[in-house]
């Protein structure tokens, strides 16, 4: 079994649990292109519903993205997702047998109770080596990426064809899909991957949450997925007014978004080659606001409103791929799990927030008056993101090891720390586990392994 690459199990593991993540963020983001111009066709609707209908996946999912993670951790893995994913369909038929805008909301608010983010990524952890965990990880990112873009593209297609109700139906296959896949593909596993890496520890949140560093991601995220979800409250009237039917949104965002991720390309070179990853982030925020500016201040027209959505979605891809990176590095050893649920919580947050503040405005300010208050909110992001600190190269492991004592711990982490490329060491005895942030072109990980498994 070589350790340079992914072995079957790791690879049957990627992919399987990437089509499952990204099966479900599909089911929730088609409904953004399309339910501004098909929930007024429902029974109770008005703006303000609409913004909740969009958004209300947010609030359930942020309440219980860190909840169904330590669960997993004590009723297993696979049950708790495959609980989730009921509680999505559920959610989707709700959504598909109503009439109503109210039924349409709670179907919304039932879909993101099925909060099994952190159980999948948790699943993952338990099902691949240490060296070989980040490959994983990096393939699911990968699908929830493209799960966006086919999102944006099929919703219109789906909807065209099948009406509002088709397309939870339509969402409501692919979650049984994902629960086959869950039930007969995905490997069978033992929770063997090291608990503060991969699900929250209640005992750490509040002082995480305080972080000074990691709280300017976490608002940032919250801004960001805020700003997307008001958006999507009058985006697709703007085109349909400029003459571009719904069916043929799908042309729109199709070269828009691949357009995007092009334009992003020299951003992350400049950030990676220069080491300006700071400031390659603040320069996407700031692109981010002057986009939603210019949407708010030039006349609305098919040319300019083609042009602002490309660069809206060029900063806003550069920041969805990066954040994660730059929090795993912030994030300190031994508590990565928790880090990334109050993340989570934070982005599943900012959804509900922009579907609900997006609606309000629309309804007591115009809609065109979300782009100002969203581009405001990106501003104060601008703020808070140039006084991010910067980065330091490194990685961040987990070894198993025989320390038992803590006195034998504080002993082993010093030394540890005083190795070149090691920039931090935590040593849990408890858990027979060390965790590590190191600079993989300075350190020694072979000698690293030797101390921590060394009889002392």
């Amino acid at each position: 079994m070589s350790a340079s690459g992914l072995n079957s199990i790791e690879k049957k593991a990627a992919f399987s649990l990437a089509s499952v993540f990204g099966l479900r963020m599909l089911g929730l983001f088609m409904i953004l292109p399309v339910f501004a111009i098909y929930g007024e066709q429902l029974i109770g609707y008005s703006p303000i519903w609409l913004g909740l209908a969009i958004g209300a996946y947010g609030l359930t999912q942020a309440l219980l993205q860190i909840p169904m993670g330590i669960l997993s951790d004590k009723f297993g893995r696979k049950p708790v997702i495959l609980a989730g994913l009921v509680l999505f369909l559920l959610g989707s038929i709700v959504a598909a047998t109503s009439d109503t805008i109210y039924g349409v909301v709670l179907g919304r608010a039932m879909q993101g109770m099925g909060a099994i983010a952190s159980a999948i990524l948790a699943l993952a952890a338990d099902l691949s080596r240490e060296e070989q965990r980040p490959k994983v990880m990096a393939t699911i990112g990968m699908f929830i990426g493209l799960s966006f873009t086919f999102a944006m593209i099929l919703g219109p297609i789906v909807a065209q064809a099948f009406g509002l109700s088709g397309l939870f139906w339509f969402i409501a296959v692919l979650t049984i899909f994902a629960m086959l896949t869950i039930q007969f593909v995905v490997p069978n596993s033992i929770n063997t991957a090291p608990k503060g890496d991969n699900v929250a520890l209640p005992s750490k949140l509040k002082s995480l949450m305080f972080d000074g560093q990691l709280s300017r991601l976490n608002s940032g995220v919250f801004i960001l997925h805020m700003a997307l979800t008001a958006v999507f409250v009058t985006l697709p009237k703007q085109f349909v007014a400029n003459g571009l039917a719904l069916e043929q949104h799908w042309q729109l965002y199709l070269p828009t978004l691949f357009g995007s991720f092009f334009l992003m390309v020299p951003f992350m070179i400049m950030a990676i080659k220069k080491q300006k990853e700071t400031a390659m982030f603040s320069a996407a925020v700031a692109l981010l606001a002057l986009a939603l500016l210019l949407l708010w201040y030039l006349p609305s027209s098919m040319t300019s409103l083609v042009v602002l959505v490309l660069l809206f979605f060029t900063a806003f891809n550069y920041l969805e791929a990066t954040m994660p990176s730059i929090l795993s590095r912030l994030a300190p050893a031994g508590v990565k799990g928790s880090v990334m649920g109050i993340y989570s919580s934070s982005q599943f947050l900012g959804a509900f927030a922009g579907g609900v503040i997006g609606g309000f405005i629309a309804s007591e300010f115009g809609e065109q008056s979300i782009f100002l208050v969203m581009a405001v909110c990106t501003i104060l992001w601008l703020l808070l993101s140039l006084g991010m600190q910067p980065l330091q190269k490194s990685k961040a492991y987990s070894f198993a090891t025989n320390i038992s004592t803590e006195q034998q711990a504080q002993t082993i982490a010093q030394r540890l720390a005083s190795m070149p490329g090691v920039i931090e060491a935590t040593i849990m005895p408890d858990e027979a586990v060390a965790y590590l942030k190191v600079d993989d072109q300075l350190a020694d990980l072979n000698h690293i392994k030797t101390l921590l498994n060394h009889e002392l």
